[in-house]
Order: structure tokens, then C-alpha cells, then sequence
């Protein structure tokens, strides 16, 4: 919903009230579409829409119709009613149905948009959640995830340590190295496997909205809570809450799930009564929470409840022995799900590329390196032309690895890499590790591998 404005229909019997909200609505980011015949509203209810706005009383087919309709071929698209004064029971029931909310004729363009924004945001967030979910089936549990190096399998030995434990988690590292797959891994180790876990943003959504989201709300207690709403954490009971980008969060709202954690009790906003959870916290930033603490932006005492276990996910230019599996495990989900693509493997100039570089968006970044190859390849064999022009650019001139016309697996092409890049070094086998981001050991190891011979190594 980022690359195009928010579609909402609009249905109203009365053209001139539908063209009315409609061309309000496009003035202020949405592609508002006016329907005046609620009959073809029903026939084209299954169209791509992101929010359905109707009236209820209309005289072909009513909005309840609609609302039941909408839900049946689109659940997650969220429903806002409109209605006249005296019809405020059919409303409460059109909010029985499953409608997000209802508004009273006649209403101003802003109350519209503002429960368009939170309709919106909360469609997202249960998208989200949904998806972490179906992922959390499909993803490997810690054994099976791909880390080979020091430094990963010092993060992954930490996460099976304390995966068991109802301990809170704090993942920290670089935008990109995995630290949902990796909360995901926790979770699928832990006694908790089978029970519900909840994901949510903290740079995603504005203070009241989030507060709302994680603590819930009962009905009146501001502006458009028409219904009770239980929040993420009564949803999270028995299971775990991900709270990703915990360095975002407002520090009113710091205040607050410092209390919830220490007490295990949620009071929804405007209510006067507490409800215990049992919910496991897994938090994650890219912020240093320590300076931000230091400088008055986080909450110190916060910090120490989230910061039991810090885990470090190292950045992937950290990651160099780790390349080869994540290379093949990449190159394999992007063409399960681009079926139709040629490409089976990746030629040695595209691997030399991957190899030389740094990989500022870590694990996205590569991902959607590879993907990207699957997609434009042309042949069996992904070429470095089809990567994105970034990849190694610095470097792709320089290496200038030719192989003429052998195809090599990647174990030997890692090795000339490796001698290539130890010449360049002057032979220091520490400089040359570090750059690489391996230890001594893997160094000798990947110099030895396919049979290499210490004369050419000098």
C-alpha cells in the first residue's frame, strides 16, 4: 500500500453524496471510487478494494448486505457504515457483523478520514500478524537456521539457551539481518510453539493508535471506540509478543508496558478494571538503546527489564562463511516461488559480485539480489547483469575473475576468491581474515578446500 494511494468505495443511493465523500477522500491521498447503485456495488464487492464506506439504507440492496457480502470474499477489508440519526440499531448491529465502525449523518469529512487511518492501520497490522504466523509454520525452528559463522553460532548458542525460558529476548543488529526470522526461530524452540504470537511495529503506527493496539480500549473511550477492543497483549496471551523497532516507542508508552511487564496485569484505555496476561516479550531495534537512555529517550528502567538476554545479529559482511548457504537457500525460495523462471544456478562473475560485496541491507538486501536475478535470468545460469547495479560495483572491475567457459561449484570459486584476495593483502592471513569477516581457521579452511596447494597461496 506504499506504492499506490488506498482504494475506497463509496455507496450511497444519493450520486451526489457518494461524489461528495468521494472527491473529499481524493483530495486527501485516496482513490475514492463513488458507487450510486448499490446493485453494482454487490456485483463488483470482490474488486481490489482497501475499505468499503456504505450506507445502510439504500433501496436495492441494503448495506448489511454489503457488510456480509464484503466479509465473505474479503475478511481481513475493513467496513465503515454511514447512517441516519434514527437507525442507530441497525448501526450496533452492522458492528455486530464484523463493520470496523459506524458513523451518524451527518458527519464531517475529517471523523471519515480519521477512522479511515485507523481502519487502515489496524488491517495492516492483522495482515502482519497473519503473515508472521503462516511463517512461523513454514520457518525452521533455531537447529535449522543458517549460521555457520563465529558469530552467528554465538547468537544462535545464547537462543537455545534461553528458548525454553520465559526470559524476555532483546535482538539487536542492522535493518536487514534477520531479526524477525530470527524471534520467529525462538518462538518454534519454546514451549510456547503452539501458542498464538503476535508481531507488531512500533514505528508504524502513531502513540494513541499503538497504545490502543497493544493495551486495547473500551467502547467510549474516545472518539470512535464503538465496541470494546481486548489489544495485542490480551491477543498474545499464553504465547509471545514480538515488539518490533522497540527504540520508536513513545516514551509515554514506555511508562505504561514497563507496567504491564512488571505486573502482568492490562488495563485497556478508558477502562477502570485490569486483566492479568501471560505473555513472553521478544523486543528488537537497530537503535543503540543505551545511548538513547543516556540521552533521555528511553527509559533506563524499561531497558533493564527487556535487556535480560541481548542477542547480536551480526551484520552479513560479518557473515562470510555463512555466504554459500544463504546464497543457495536464497536462490531456492525465489524460484519455488517464481516457478516459471529459467535459472537454476548463478554463473561465477555474479558469485565473484556477491563476494565483493558489503552488503549495507544485509539479508533484504541480498535476498532481493537474488530474487531479482531469478526473475529477469534469461537462461539456466543467473548472470551478473541481471543484479542490481550497487552489487559490487565498486568492486566488479577490479576482480575481473574469468574462468572461460567452466562452470565452477562455489566451494572452488570461493577458494580462487580467497587466494585472489590474499595476494591483494600481501599474503597477511589476519588482514585477510578480517576483511572477509572469518576467523584463522575458516580462512585455512576455504584456502585448503577443492585442493589448493600452499605454493598458491603465496
Amino acid at each position: 500500500m506504499a506504492d499506490r494511494k488506498p482504494r475506497v468505495m463509496v455507496v450511497d443511493d444519493r450520486a451526489e453524496m457518494a461524489e461528495t465523500l468521494a472527491d473529499g477522500l481524493r483530495d486527501h491521498g485516496y482513490e475514492g471510487v463513488p458507487i450510486s447503485s448499490s446493485r453494482k456495488a454487490l456485483e463488483i464487492i470482490g474488486d481490489p478494494f482497501d475499505v468499503l464506506v456504505t450506507d445502510l439504507r439504500m433501496p436495492e440492496v441494503d448495506g448489511l448486505t454489503l457488510l456480509t457480502e464484503s466479509k465473505r470474499v474479503a475478511p481481513q477489508r475493513p467496513v465503515i457504515v454511514m447512517t441516519a440519526f434514527g437507525a442507530v440499531d441497525t448501526a450496533v448491529e452492522s458492528i455486530r457483523r464484523g463493520a470496523y465502525h459506524y458513523l451518524t449523518k451527518p458527519f464531517k469529512l475529517d471523523e471519515l478520514l480519521l477512522f479511515l487511518d485507523r481502519a487502515l492501520g489496524d488491517s495492516a497490522l492483522r495482515r502482519e500478524t497473519a503473515q508472521l504466523r503462516a511463517a512461523l509454520r513454514d520457518r525452521p525452528a533455531l537447529g535449522k537456521v543458517i549460521g555457520k559463522s563465529p558469530s552467528m553460532q554465538r547468537a544462535l548458542e545464547i537462543a537455545v539457551r534461553v528458548a525454553e525460558t520465559d526470559t524476555p529476548v532483546l535482538l539487536l543488529g542492522e535493518t536487514g539481518t534477520g531479526k524477525g526470522v530470527f524471534a520467529q526461530a525462538i518462538v518454534r524452540s519454546s514451549k510456547r510453539a503452539a501458542m498464538p504470537f503476535v508481531a507488531v511495529n512500533c514505528a508504524a503506527l502513531p502513540e494513541p493508535l499503538l497504545e490502543s493496539e497493544l493495551f486495547g480500549h473500551v467502547r467510549g473511550a474516545f472518539t470512535g471506540a464503538s465496541s470494546d477492543r481486548p489489544g495485542l497483549f490480551a491477543e498474545a496471551d499464553g504465547g509471545t509478543l514480538l515488539l518490533d523497532e522497540i527504540g520508536e516507542m513513545a516514551p509515554a508508552l514506555q511508562a505504561k508496558l514497563l507496567r504491564v511487564l512488571e505486573s502482568g496485569l492490562v488495563r485497556p484505555v478508558g477502562a477502570s478494571k485490569e486483566r492479568a496476561v501471560d505473555v513472553r516479550i521478544i523486543a528488537a531495534t537497530n537503535r543503540n538503546l543505551r545511548e538513547l537512555a543516556a540521552a533521555g529517550k528511553f527509559r533506563e528502567d524499561l531497558l533493564y527489564r527487556l535487556d535480560v538476554v541481548a542477542i547480536e545479529l551480526p551484520p552479513l559482511r560479518d557473515r562470510g562463511e555463512d555466504l554459500p548457504d544463504l546464497i543457495e537457500h536464497f536462490l531456492q525460495e525465489a524460484r519455488a516461488r517464481h516457478t516459471s523462471s529459467k535459472v537454476v544456478r548463478l554463473s561465477a562473475q555474479l558469485l565473484a559480485r556477491i563476494l565483493a560485496h558489503d552488503w549495507p541491507g544485509n539479508l533484504r538486501e541480498l535476498s532481493h539480489a537474488i530474487e531479482r536475478v531469478v526473475l529477469l535470468g534469461r537462461g539456466e545460469e543467473g548472470d551478473a547483469a541481471d543484479l542490481p547495479s550497487l552489487v559490487g560495483a565498486r568492486h566488479a572491475h577490479p576482480i575481473e575473475l574469468d574462468f572461460g567457459d567452466r562452470v565452477l561449484p562455489f566451494r572452488e570459486l570461493r577458494r580462487h576468491y580467497v587466494r585472489w584476495a590474499l595476494r591483494k593483502l600481501d599474503g597477511q592471513r589476519g588482514a585477510t581474515a578480517a576483511r572477509l569477516g572469518v576467523d584463522g581457521k575458516t580462512l585455512a579452511r576455504w584456502l585448503e578446500d577443492g585442493g589448493a596447494h600452499s605454493e598458491d597461496e603465496n
